[in-house]
Parts: structure tokens; C-alpha cells; sequence
């Protein structure tokens, strides 16, 4: 008797009727990417390859584990590491040397940064650097841009007026259970608009500017050393947020390419490469404030993310990692903008390269991003309109990506100029973000 197959789509249904939310991450929710279609659940994953539950096989030129696997899935030296920690054991009653190792690694790094505080997620190494400032400014005023987690000191921008997020990468996000005393703590600014956080500072009672060194634009008219000086000025602590930028571009922060260097940085998603481990380092003066506030987590002390880590930094080193996803990430870049000028297609590429996006400039945008991921997905292609970039994607893939789509932006082409793109679509369109609950 034949075993019966186990379709994403149907276990993600059963998934909702005991899961809050369906799942525990935004970005994966099939509804972000191909509601009722996509595979959503996954058996194993090498390289840049991953296999549902059914045993199909598809080529990750999507979220690769929403950016922590820039050496691929599977990476065997890491993997490796991983099991010898297991093997001596994960956790005891004392602590793991392997956090003293990788502490002194990054502070190496980052030789502005003297103290180290390590998390297991990047939720968590946010809501630990704002602690800590808050702790060694005495003030609860926040000034911040991008995305940073889903803890009450970020979600309380919504309170007031809940678009405030709108702009600062994913849209809707509730604050349904966030205390209404925090709504006066945290105000938002949008990247590149010195005006309006130099406002902020003068009216406010601001001790801590909280944000991304950069995510899908780059800074202009001297933005970032406008910003350093500011805090500078006024005795603010600036925090750049890591998580997603960190180990990109460069051997470490996406700050080093800019030359600023902030008074504390988080780093998470790719530091372990699929392993759990965040980390917040900073400037001695601040970062011993730490002490003064309780954080403190049990499962913090485990060793497997330590360890994953070491070895993550070590493999990255030796391929020179960064400079490799660069590379393919500027070649998915100009074979867009060829694709995009051959079909007359108007649209708009941004982010780093190695974690690059495009969207096109149309009414029907949404549409068109369901129709990619639906048709890429009938050729074992698991794609939107983002590509995190790792050093498995190889050129073979990236010819193969690109040849797929060329046919798909033909058929948009010709929904632009009247093909009707609601009979190609097989099911509902993706969400941008999370549905508005009243």
C-alpha cells in the first residue's frame, strides 16, 4: 500500500487550527508568497536546494532561511563543528568557553566594541541594546528606522498611529497588548531624512537612535556621518541594527564599509548560518550598564550557537564569502535590468546585491510578484521578488533562474499593455504584509 503524501498547502491547514498564526515567522507564512500553492514545509535542504514534504525538490533563490544561510544550507564544515559539540554535550550547570572565543572574535572585528552580550535571536539582541541604553542614558526616548523585531519597545511606534511602521519594511504590524504608557517613547524616521530625526532630537527627550546602517537604499547627502555627529553632539547612543546587513558586504558590519562606527551593534541571522546565535556588542562605557538591569536567559548559555558561529566566521574567512555574494548578486542585478529593458518593463532594483529586490512600478504589482512565484515554482524554483544571495548559488542556477523568468516577464509585458493577468493566476494574491485587525 502505497504511503500517502503530505501536502504543504493541506498541512499547513491542520497547522492553523493548533498554531497561533499558522507558524512562528512572518516571512514564511505561504501567504506572503503563494497563498493555498506554496509547499510551506520542508523534509531536508543542502546547499541551496530544499526538499518538501513530498520529496520534490526545489532551487532556493528566495529567502534562504530568511538570510542566516549565506554558506548554504547544510554546510558541512559547519555542521561538522556542530556535531562535536553535541557529542561532548550542549549544555551543563557550568559555561560554554566557545562564548569567550567568539567574543573575542568580535570584538576583533570591531575594534571600536570592548564588551560582548550574547541572545539567540535577533528579536531578543534589540530588545537587549535598547536595556542597555536605556539603563546607561536614564532616558526612554527612541528614535528609530528599519525593522527591528517584534518586542513592545519597537511595536509601540504603532500605538499612536498604527502606520507608523508602514514605511520601515513590512506593513500592518499590530500593537494589540503593548502598554499605551510606551507610546510616547518611540519615534519614527525614515531613512535618508536627517530633517526629521534632527527634529525628533530637538524636541523629544531622545537618548537613543535605533537603526539599520542600510537595507534596500543606500545613504545620501552624508546621512550616516550626519547621524554619528548628531548622537555625538547630544550625548546619544546610536545602535545600528546588524541583523540582516551584517557579513553582506564586508567581513563583519555593514558599518565598517561606511566607516562609522556606532556605539553598539547587534548581529544575528547569518552570524551561525542557520544556527541559533545574536549578539550585541558595544562600547565599554555603555555596555556595563548591562549590570545594572536584569537580562539573563537559560538557553543564552547552550553551546551549539557559540560553536556554529566560530566555525561560520572561519568558513567565511576562507572563502571570502562576502566578496563571492557580491559578485552573483551584481550579476542577478544586470541580468534584470536586462530582462527589464528587453520587455519594457518599468521597475525598480534596490537593497545590497547579495540581498537584492526589484518591484515593478505598476497597479498590478502585487499580482505580478504572485504570478513569478507561481509559475517559478511549476520549474522547481522557489522565488519572489528577493534574492538572498549565498555562495551555493552558482552560475549554472543563476542562468537557469534568469532563463525561467524571461519567459515569465513576457507574459507580464503583455499584461501591461492589456493581457489580463487575473486569468493566469491559480489562486489568491500574496499579502504584503500582515492583514489590519480593528
Amino acid at each position: 500500500m502505497k504511503a500517502k503524501k503530505i501536502s504543504g498547502p493541506r498541512f499547513y491547514s491542520r497547522a492553523k487550527k493548533i498554531i497561533v498564526g499558522g507558524n512562528m515567522f512572518l516571512s514564511k507564512k505561504p501567504e506572503m508568497l503563494l497563498p493555498k500553492k506554496w509547499p510551506t514545509y520542508f523534509s531536508k535542504s543542502n546547499g541551496c536546494k530544499v526538499w518538501d514534504l513530498d520529496g520534490n525538490k526545489y532551487i532556493d533563490l528566495c529567502l534562504m532561511g530568511v538570510g542566516t544561510n549565506i554558506l548554504g544550507y547544510n554546510n558541512l564544515k559547519v555542521d561538522e563543528a556542530v556535531k562535536k559539540t553535541i557529542s561532548k554535550g550542549n549544555i551543563s550547570t557550568l559555561n560554554c568557553p566557545e562564548e569567550v572565543f567568539l567574543a573575542e572574535k568580535l570584538i576583533q572585528l570591531h575594534p571600536w566594541a570592548d564588551k560582548v552580550k550574547f541572545a539567540r535571536t535577533g528579536g531578543e539582541t534589540n530588545a537587549i541594546s535598547i536595556r542597555i541604553a536605556r539603563a546607561a542614558t536614564g532616558k526612554d526616548g527612541v528614535a528609530v528606522c528599519g525593522y527591528h523585531g517584534w518586542h513592545d519597545w519597537y511595536l509601540a511606534a504603532n500605538l499612536k498611529n498604527n502606520k507608523n511602521l508602514d514605511k520601515h519594511h513590512i506593513k500592518n504590524l499590530g500593537s494589540k497588548g503593548i502598554p499605551k504608557s510606551l507610546a510616547k517613547s518611540i519615534y519614527t524616521f525614515e531613512y535618508n531624512d536627517y530633517e526629521t530625526l534632527e527634529r525628533i532630537v530637538e524636541k523629544k527627550d531622545i537618548g537613543i537612535i535605533k537603526m539599520e546602517v542600510s537595507r534596500n537604499i543606500k545613504p545620501k547627502k552624508n546621512f550616516l556621518e550626519k547621524i554619528r555627529n548628531l548622537s555625538t553632539k547630544k550625548g546619544i547612543i546610536l545602535i545600528f541594527d546588524e541583523c540582516s546587513s551584517a557579513f553582506r558586504k564586508v567581513f563583519g558590519g555593514l558599518h565598517k564599509f561606511y566607516n562609522i562606527e556606532p556605539d553598539m551593534a547587534i548581529f544575528g541571522k547569518a552570524l551561525g548560518n542557520g544556527y541559533a546565535i545574536t549578539a550585541v556588542i558595544g562600547k565599554k562605557e555603555y555596555m556595563d550598564y548591562a549590570e545594572a538591569s536584569f537580562i539573563s536567559s537559560t538557553f543564552w548559555t547552550e553551546r551549539i550557537g557559540p560553536t556554529a558561529a566560530l566555525e561560520t566566521l572561519k568558513e567565511m574567512k576562507r572563502l571570502k564569502s562576502w566578496e563571492k555574494i557580491n559578485k552573483i548578486g551584481l550579476k542577478i542585478n544586470n541580468h534584470w535590468k536586462k530582462l527589464m529593458l528587453k520587455h519594457n518593463i518599468a521597475a525598480d532594483i534596490y537593497g545590497l546585491p547579495s540581498l537584492t529586490s526589484f518591484i515593478i512600478n505598476s497597479k498590478n504589482w502585487l499580482k505580478y510578484k504572485t504570478f513569478i512565484t507561481q509559475e517559478m515554482l511549476k520549474k522547481g524554483i522557489l522565488a519572489t521578488n528577493s534574492v538572498y544571495v549565498c555562495t551555493e548559488h552558482s552560475s549554472d542556477i543563476i542562468e537557469r533562474y534568469i532563463f525561467e523568468l524571461d519567459k515569465i516577464f513576457r507574459i507580464i509585458s503583455d499584461c501591461e499593455i492589456g493581457r489580463n493577468i487575473d486569468d493566469l493566476l491559480e489562486g489568491p494574491i500574496c499579502l504584503s504584509g500582515l492583514p489590519r485587525m480593528n
